[in-house]
């Protein structure tokens, strides 16, 4: 699904049983929703692109993931670093959400809501500062 930004996609919008309380000001118009699975984990991605020069590029990325492998904060890390190659020795620092724990490299920020759910999510860091993924990480909240 692609839609503009006054039908889906801003803050304040849910993905896949979560509320998306805030966006950084300025962030790309053009939002896409869609559905993939890698290894037995479901991503429910939304993404807010802008248009460059060489076509379009990702501001924020949030990804929904679902998942029986996802049963600790380890097992997430470890299923990102494989799934995005990150290095194995990933420079993390670690952050609570709520009652969760998560980590963040100052582009991304991820945690384990419940064993087989977590949210992940990236920002473009050309265009935001480190703060700035855990600021939106902050204002995702679980519905129901």
């Amino acid at each position: 699904m692609t839609s503009g930004p006054d039908s889906s996609g801003l803050a304040g919008d849910e993905l896949d049983g979560f509320r998306i309380g805030y966006l950084p000001p300025g962030i790309g118009e053009l939002v896409s929703d869609f559905v993939t699975e890698w290894e037995g984990v479901r991503f429910t991605t939304r993404v807010w692109e802008r248009p460059v020069d060489e076509g379009y590029r990702v501001d924020v990325r949030v990804h929904v993931l679902r998942g029986g492998r996802l049963t600790t904060l380890a097992n997430l890390r470890d299923f990102l670093v494989e799934y995005d190659e990150r290095p194995a020795d990933w420079a993390l620092i670690a952050f609570r959400h709520g009652a969760a724990e998560g980590f963040s490299d100052g582009t991304e920020a991820f945690w384990l809501v419940e064993p087989g759910v977590a949210v992940d999510l990236r920002v473009d860091p050309e265009r935001f500062d480190t703060g700035t993924p855990l600021t939106i990480a902050e204002s995702i909240i679980t519905l129901g």
